[in-house]
């Protein structure tokens, strides 16, 4: 166990990094192709430009969080947070809970997006603590 409790330090960049990696993936081509995913998503291009910007800068808080300020850290997790409520308001509530494409939803269920704002709402809520530097200072 203390092999492992001396890498606790680091461990909140696993999560971090994921979430960051997400949201640029799903982010760059609403920004790039804005056009193309509006018509797709059947949503103004505006929209789904203002999608992107937040994805992409929401991820770049989470990853700036990581090395210094907490706000970005907690903003990140509140803008991912959004986000995924209105996928799945918009997108994928309907289709119920399962996302992997067993039955006739398609694989397009809300679990993922639940999973996101869980993690997310972490960081909103504990910021840096989970960084084992800051969270002695609580």
């Amino acid at each position: 166990m203390n092999e492992l409790n001396k890498l606790s330090g680091i461990a909140h960049w696993l999560p971090r990094l994921s979430l960051a990696a997400i949201f640029i993936y799903h982010g760059f081509p609403k920004v790039a192709m804005a056009g193309d995913v509006a018509a797709m998503m059947g949503m103004p291009m505006a929209m789904v430009l203002m999608l992107g910007i937040v994805e992409i800068g929401g991820a770049l808080l989470m990853l700036w969080g990581g090395f210094g300020p907490e706000w970005a850290t907690r903003l990140a997790g509140l803008m991912f947070t959004a986000v995924m409520i209105g996928a799945i308001a918009m997108v994928h509530a309907q289709f119920g809970w399962n996302s992997l494409n067993l039955g006739d939803n398609g694989g397009r269920g809300m679990e993922f997006q639940v999973l996101i704002i869980a993690v997310s709402l972490l960081y909103a809520f504990k910021g840096n603590a989970l960084n084992e530097k800051n969270a002695s200072a609580d």
